[in-house]
């Protein structure tokens, strides 16, 4: 869910702006799922842009004191998220952790790195939702290591249905920056797509995993 519309609406212009978000309705991208997409997304490349990676570590840090005040620890999942988590938690004063899509098989095997005790309150950030899979499964992992999970905040969504559906099954509360309607709705305003593009990047979402972008 998106909190405010003005930072939505923001945080998609910067996105897009950066080419964090690349939109090619007519030549979609083919994920590693096999599906084909009118949108790429990698926000790592916020990382690059000072100015703009302080206004998103500013926007999703007061989101955390104002949905959930301030937890014990901040945590990032792996691997896009631990840049920004690590912003977040800098700028709040608070520990960092990140979690790994599973444990390693060497060392210490640690699936959660850094310091957390059982019992503390986490928040947990994300770069982005897709299905919302790698996301839940390292809340999944931080409760099994005793942590209290208050929520999750994200940069961005894509905004699938079934994305909903699993955080709802999971208990798990999502926010996030901005997402998808707002994305096309930026792209609208950029006037560098036509009626029919808007169209596809419309259709894309309804079944992502069938569509072709004819």
């Amino acid at each position: 869910m998106v909190i405010n519309k003005e930072i939505a609406i923001k945080t998609a212009e910067l996105l897009l702006q950066i080419k964090a978000i690349k939109l090619q309705p007519q030549e979609p991208f083919t994920w590693a799922s096999g599906w084909k997409s009118p949108i790429y997304c990698d926000n790592r490349v916020t990382l690059s842009y000072p100015v703009i990676r302080n206004y998103l570590r500013e926007q999703i840090a007061n989101q955390v004191e104002e949905l959930y005040g301030k937890p014990d620890v901040i945590a990032g999942v792996a691997t896009g998220a631990i840049g920004i988590g690590m912003l977040v938690a800098d700028y709040l004063n608070l520990p960092f952790i990140y979690v790994r899509p599973e444990a390693k098989k060497h060392g210490r095997k640690n699936q959660i790195e850094g310091h957390l005790d059982a019992g503390q309150t986490v928040v947990v950030i994300e770069d982005l939702i897709s299905t919302g899979k790698s996301s839940l499964n390292a809340v999944a992992a931080l409760r099994e290591n005793g942590a209290q999970v208050k929520g999750m905040l994200a940069l961005f969504s894509y905004g699938f249905n079934f994305a909903a559906d699993n955080f709802k099954e999971h208990n798990v509360s999502l926010n996030t920056l901005s997402d998808y309607d707002h994305l096309i709705e930026q792209a609208q305003q950029y006037g560098h797509f036509n009626d029919t593009d808007i169209e596809l990047l419309k259709s894309w979402r309804k079944d992502p995993s069938a569509w072709t972008g004819k």
